[in-house]
């Protein structure tokens, strides 16, 4: 409308009938704008509301991961299937951090906590630039299948390296921390979803995962494998993901006992569930517990499965309703739960309106993020032996350095499983000679092979050289999930703790050639690896895991000084296999460090240091407690060495005198950072609720009356300052 040639009178009125115009177009669009799509309202009634408008064959095809768009009501497609386990995964340019078995190495939570929330920003950036461009990609979206929180009860697991390691309570605040940092802090939004997963009972082995059935009691169901679940549900996790496997003849994704009654019921979990990829197919075609799809369908429905990473809810739940073995309200109540999901992550609001629509390429892969991955990597790697001090190497002392071994310039094994790709992965060799001076002369050499132990390289340049740094162990292709490990000879699990037979061949020809030059053994890999066979042949041993996009210039810097080394191992190195039960028990009856009482290589914990540490009581625990106490102590913890570091102080109970109670077990741990000639305080509080264990014969849980101890260490045996006080009836 054009007021220009209008009385003022006239504009006026004409200024008027405009605004009453447009203010009553608004009114009508708000009228008629579906309920689902007012942000203003709570979200149980825009899911309410956006259940009415769906009919029961569009309900079927959200159910799936692949979830299919439901234009008339302009919902698009959607695909749920991401993973960030230690960095977005599979998405193209993303940070790398070290495997989870190294960050659960770093015993930092709040460092965790830092990953996390980079990986969530990162996710957050990739989806907006994908909306941009209308993709509705796999590993592009905004709910993650991470952490994996599964007990690392057996080394010979494949997939162990994805796990924070054997112990429930390390696991349970790695976890919490991973989820805190990915879900965000926003109280109505999420910033992505996190899932905790495989639920229940699932380390293995893995080529019988599909078919299999553990085997485990109540006791080391509650204590041992439900344990980080319960503590994840009670701190928010959005998601739960069901494993392939049976546990006491149940598939877990049909699951009455652990699925419906405890995680649902008992535990209250208002998430969603998601099944393992193809875990419903498993249960008819491989378990044989249900005779068909539509069955299967229907049990998992009932069950409380919400989303179904296959297509047997998308193609059999219409049919199961149909034949009445459930109802479209039970259809509904699932399908509630994953659209919840989806209206906490904006996914029906204004893309503008969400407080991460911001997040863009600068998000992702930034020199702050890749400063993280490289402290992170630093602090996860572990010195396991140092003789003579060798290390940190001393400035203007080697003039020439040797980098070779199967692993020194290998992708894989920064990037471990899970894992993203960037274009600044920095390997061993690049590493070191990136951090020594232009001065140093630094060659590399492949060295061997795994398999082969008669041809051999590099041998006479080590020979030339002061010092060798030789890079061996495992990779992520002779260990990892069914399928990815495609070298492993047990379907993705190891047969032993072996080195591969052409390393061990190699370190010994390597110090046969050269008897008195220095050898500094680097050690890949996700699981504890007989040692026994290289260490008399090195000086020392760092183990690094698979350390991520930064791993060679994190080794640089535990070599050269840069950095203490402070890691400690998130599981007990054996001596051996034939010290464990059978791979396929499930009884944690002579397992990790909490019940094994065998001679060990490396306690579970262990770490050395460039440093040393004294301990002292500042305050002891009280003599007695009762249940609805905390358990609080402060120690002084003092460098007593030349160099500033970190040092993990780990609190360990040991219990009264009672059948099947752990020999000891964490309850407590606090990185901290000493200078040199300082003292610093560490305080630890342990709620008595944390002590108590699962009585079998009533069914719940109990709390022990006797004498308790806590015992302070660096590692799982080295008892440095103790304790006793009672607990009464």
């Amino acid at each position: 409308m054009n007021f220009m040639f209008l009385s003022k009178k006239k504009r006026i009125l004409s200024q008027a009938l405009f605004v009453t115009c447009l203010t009553a177009a608004h009114t009508t669009y708000a009228q008629n704008k579906p309920l689902y799509r007012d942000e203003s309202q709570p979200i149980d009634a825009r899911v309410k509301s956006l259940l009415s408008e769906l009919t029961l064959p569009e309900k079927a095809n959200l159910l799936g991961y692949n979830s299919q768009a439901v234009p008339r009501l302009n919902i698009p497609a959607y695909n749920w299937w991401n993973e960030g386990l230690h960095g977005v995964a599979r998405a193209g340019q993303a940070t790398v951090f070290p495997q989870a078995i190294g960050m659960a190495a770093t015993f930092n939570p709040d460092l965790l906590k830092q990953v996390a929330t980079v990986i969530s920003t990162e996710a957050r950036a990739k989806y907006n630039l994908a909306m941009q461009q209308d993709r509705h990609l796999q590993y592009m979206g905004l709910t993650f299948w991470s952490p994996n929180i599964n007990i690392f009860r057996d080394p010979r697991w494949g997939r162990g390296q994805e796990t924070y390691g054997e112990d429930p309570f390390l696991t349970s605040r790695m976890g919490v921390a991973y989820v805190s940092g990915m879900q965000g802090n926003d109280p109505k939004h999420l910033k992505v979803s996190a899932t905790a997963k495989h639920f229940v009972a699932h380390s293995g082995p893995e080529a019988t995962r599909d078919e299999f059935n553990a085997i485990a009691d109540e006791k080391d169901l509650r204590e041992t494998y439900l344990y980080a679940f319960k503590n994840l549900v009670d701190n928010g996790v959005e998601s739960v993901m069901t494993a392939y496997n049976r546990v006491n003849g149940e598939p877990n994704s049909t699951s009455k006992k652990l699925l419906n009654q405890v995680l649902l019921k008992e535990w209250g979990f208002k998430g969603h569930v998601v099944t393992d990829c193809g875990a419903l197919d498993d249960i008819y075609l491989r378990h044989k517990v249900l005779p068909n799809a539509v069955q299967v369908a229907a049990a998992a429905i009932k069950a409380g499965i919400s989303l179904d990473c296959s297509s047997i809810l998308q193609n059999d739940v219409e049919n199961a309703v149909k034949q009445k073995l459930i109802t479209e309200k039970d259809v509904d109540v699932a399908l509630a739960k994953i659209l919840r999901t989806e209206f906490k992550l904006g996914f029906f609001d204004e893309k503008s309106h969400s407080p991460y629509y911001s997040y863009g390429a600068d998000s992702i892969n930034n020199a702050a993020h890749t400063a993280l991955a490289r402290k992170v990597a630093a602090q996860s790697m572990v010195l396991l032996k140092n003789a003579n001090n060798i290390l940190p190497l001393k400035p203007n002392t080697y003039s020439s350095i040797t980098v070779l071994g199967t692993n020194a310039s290998s992708l894989d094994v920064l990037a471990g499983s899970y894992h993203g790709v960037n274009s600044h992965m920095v390997d061993f060799v690049e590493g070191i000679t990136g951090a020594v001076g232009l001065d140093t002369r630094v060659e590399y050499d492949l060295g061997s092979n795994y398999s082969d132990t008669t041809h051999f390289g590099g041998i006479w340049a080590a020979g030339n050289s002061d010092l060798t740094v030789a890079v061996i162990g495992l990779s992520p292709v002779l260990e990892g999930e069914a399928g990815d490990a495609f070298l492993s000879p047990t379907g993705g699990d190891k047969p032993n703790l072996s080195l591969p037979a052409g390393n061990i061949s190699f370190i010994k020809a390597l110090r046969k050639g050269n008897p008195k030059k220095p050898v500094i053994a680097v050690i890949t890999g996700g699981s504890d690896i007989d040692i026994s066979t290289i260490e008399p042949y090195v000086d020392a041993i760092i183990m690094a895991w698979y350390p991520g996009q930064q791993g060679g210039n994190a080794l640089a810097d535990v070599l050269l000084g840069k950095v203490s080394p402070s890691g400690h191992l998130p599981l007990t190195f054996y001596k051996s296999t034939n010290d464990l039960p059978d791979y396929s028990s499930y009884s944690m009856k002579n397992r990790t460090y909490r019940y094994f009482n065998g001679a060990v290589q490396y306690p579970f914990g262990f770490g050395l240091s460039y440093t040393t540490f004294g301990y002292d009581w500042k305050s002891k625990p009280k003599d007695r407690y009762t249940a609805t106490d905390n358990i609080s102590f402060t120690v002084n913890v003092s460098n007593t060495g030349q160099m500033d570091a970190d040092d993990v102080v780990q609190a360990y109970i040991k219990y009264p005198n009672a059948e099947r109670m752990p020999l000891k077990e964490l309850k407590g741990f606090k990185r901290v950072s000493v200078n040199k000639g300082q003292t610093s305080e560490v305080s630890i509080e342990i709620p008595v609720k944390e002590l108590l264990k699962w009585d079998l014969a009533n069914h719940k849980w109990k709390l022990y009356p006797g004498q308790y101890q806590v015992v302070i260490g660096n590692d799982s045996q080295t008892e440095k300052l103790s304790s006793s006080f009672t607990i009464g009836k």
